[in-house]
């Protein structure tokens, strides 16, 4: 049942239980596994637009976070069985082990025309109610994601280390709900990282004697982030190179004076064009955020916009004009995803070597 009445009846998969959230939907023909594992959608649930979900299985091998962080899966078609050699499971056992919750056999085109034209919206998937009142009054509960502090329910609550602790650079993680891969990304390149909850410190980062800091990707609303963004403003202040990716690009464009808006219905997928308007390059990339910077708010005497999409022009990157700063508002570590985008790792180790 979606926020505005509709109802659609389908056939249970995952766990039996009620799970609610806000509906959201990803156009990624490949990669379930690392959408359903990526922390930025702590506390949504994903309709897939691709026919088939769960034909290859489930692996370690896929996941960006120890565990499963949809609230929920909404598509068409559900595989129970796989034909790859390397999964261990299926995914509806990988569900069932997390404890998810979906729905499949629904209209997942009509689903997403009506998120497309009424915007962002909260839902309930119940495969052990089938009152609809009842249903109708849990999803009356849920509050919505403007204003909603999620970061902390995901990020690491102890530091840890990530990478060669003998690699050239040392970068310092604030992790806001952070995927694998943008770590791998790093280390790949000669960075070794620590990686540091999202409410540490400048100090407590600063006394690790980093060459850079990398704000990473994560849930929830920016705009009540205030403890972060006064954070990051002292880190870009002291003069440190910086690197953020999709949330952590938000926090930096607050840290610099800059608003951040709830989307209509946000950016999810892998085929979401990006110009490049320093090089005058387009870029196919990763996405997944439901805020976004601004432009109205970018004040030109200190950043300039880098970035953006194609398909309805809103910021897609900054970058500081009188420091060692920048981001991008998309995923360039690209799990799932063309990896168009992952020459800002090295624009960033490039950075940190200057």
């Amino acid at each position: 049942m979606l926020e505005d009445g509709s109802v659609f009846k389908g056939t249970a998969i995952g766990k039996i239980g009620t799970t609610t959230g806000e509906i959201c939907f990803n156009t990624g023909m490949t990669g379930y596994q690392e959408i359903f594992t990526d922390p930025s959608y702590f506390g949504q649930v994903v309709v897939m637009t691709a026919d088939h979900i769960g034909n290859y299985g489930a692996s370690i091998r896929d996941t960006e976070s120890a565990s499963i962080k949809i609230n929920g899966l909404i598509c068409k078609k559900y595989a129970e069985t796989y034909s790859r050699k390397l999964a261990e499971m299926s995914l509806n056992d990988y569900f069932i082990q997390n404890n998810i919750i979906g729905i499949a056999d629904v209209d997942t085109r009509q689903i997403v025309r009506q998120i497309r034209s009424e915007g962002a919206m909260n839902c309930i998937i119940s495969s052990d109610i089938s009152d609809l009142d009842e249903l109708k009054k849990q999803l009356s509960e849920v509050p919505s994601m403007q204003g909603l502090e999620l970061s902390s329910s995901v990020t690491t609550h102890e530091p840890y280390y990530f990478g060669d602790e003998n690699a050239e650079l040392k970068v310092a993680v604030i992790d806001y709900g952070v995927k694998t891969n943008i770590l791998r990304c790093l280390a790949d390149r000669g960075c070794y990282l620590k990686v540091f909850p999202s409410n540490a410190t400048y100090a407590e980062m600063k006394s690790w004697n980093p060459d850079g800091f990398m704000l990473t990707n994560g849930p929830g609303d920016p705009g009540v982030m205030e403890g972060e963004t006064s954070v990051v403003r002292e880190i870009i202040e002291k003069g440190e190179k910086v690197f953020g990716i999709c949330l952590g690009c938000q926090i930096m464009a607050q840290a610099q004076g800059m608003k951040t808006y709830k989307m209509h219905h946000g950016h999810r997928g892998a085929n979401h064009p990006v110009k490049n308007l320093v090089t005058g390059r387009s870029e196919i990339s990763s996405q997944n955020h439901g805020f976004a910077i601004d432009p109205e708010s970018v004040n030109t005497e200190i950043a300039e916009i880098t970035h953006i999409n194609l398909n309805d022009n809103t910021v897609e990157g900054i970058r500081l004009k009188n420091k060692p700063a920048f981001a991008v508002q998309y995923h360039p570590e690209s799990n799932p995803g063309p990896h168009d985008s992952r020459y800002l790792f090295y624009d960033f180790v490039n950075l940190l070597r200057s």
